[in-house]
């Protein structure tokens, strides 16, 4: 891909990463259900019902349906971007709405593989980094749909900052332990302080795992300005929120797409970043 002349790469690039954020919608909706599939195959497992019949459900299969009527999408509609805008947003067949979210995620998923391509160029490097990219692409939004971060997108995020440390920054690979280390037990030590002090839970241990990632992915010395970029995007999008619509005030908001959203800011902006930060604080 590196030989490509710029005006073949880069609309190659943009293709690319519409497809992967087309298929990581599939994984957006359909993870969750398996999840949920999962653990009630297990609850009946452990209280000895006989299993149930159900079809088979996976990231493959069935084929693409409409949530309203269950007709089968047909593989134009099921283009990036394209089929939405040529449908209208709406079902061929019912005329049922189909959510924004489709087209959102894929030009999500163009938007960072331009933006990696741009910063990191067409490298192994950005090829991991894109990657990571993605899995925050999908936690972010399965975390606003579901109030999950499963553990099957989040340690896989982990493992992988670490192998990225080994390979490509093997003199970081300590920073990036203690990182790991570091972000989940911040977030852990938060946790039990807020429930000791209120007697609610204030997060989920899902957002300790993906700090812990994101500790993997850049060291521990860039989880102050990590905290900071969530907790600050948070502050203000729940403020907004709950005065645009009252009726969500007290709803708990979930944390990791602010986590997902300033582990992208670092990842791909984090030198001129923490540069102007620890400007700023010394």
């Amino acid at each position: 891909m590196t030989d490509l002349p710029p005006a073949l790469l880069w609309p190659l690039v943009a293709f690319l990463g519409l497809c992967l954020g087309s298929f990581l919608n599939v994984v957006i909706v359909r993870l969750p259900v398996m999840l949920m599939l999962g653990w009630r195959a297990e609850a009946r497992e452990a209280l000895e019902l006989p299993d149930e019949e159900r079809p088979r459900f996976n990231l493959m299969v069935p084929r693409s349906i409409c949530p309203s009527c269950e007709t089968p999408i047909a593989w134009h509609d099921n283009l990036p971007v394209i089929g939405w805008l040529k449908r209208r947003g709406h079902c061929a067949y019912c005329e049922a709405r189909i959510s924004p979210q489709y087209p959102l995620v894929e030009l999500a998923g163009g938007a960072l593989a331009l933006a990696v391509l741009a910063l990191h160029g067409p490298t192994r490097q950005g090829l991991f980094i894109f990657g990571a990219c993605l899995s925050l692409l999908a936690l972010a939004v399965i975390d606003l749909r579901t109030q999950l971060l499963p553990d099957i997108l989040t340690l896989p995020l982990l493992w992988a900052g670490l192998l990225y440390q080994l390979l490509f920054q093997p003199l970081l690979l300590s920073d990036a332990v203690i990182g790991a280390m570091a972000g989940y037990l911040s977030l852990w030590s938060f946790y039990w302080l807020f429930k000791l002090v209120t007697g609610k839970e204030g997060m989920g241990f899902g957002d300790f795992k993906l700090l812990a990632a994101l500790g993997a992915w850049m060291g521990w010395h860039y989880l102050p300005m990590v905290l900071i970029l969530s907790a600050g995007v948070g502050a203000v999008v729940g403020i907004l929120v709950q005065l645009a619509m009252p009726r969500l005030r007290g709803a708990p908001m979930p944390f990791g797409p602010f986590l997902a959203m300033a582990g992208w800011i670092a990842l791909l902006v984090g030198e001129p970043l923490m540069a102007l930060y620890y400007g700023m604080m010394f």
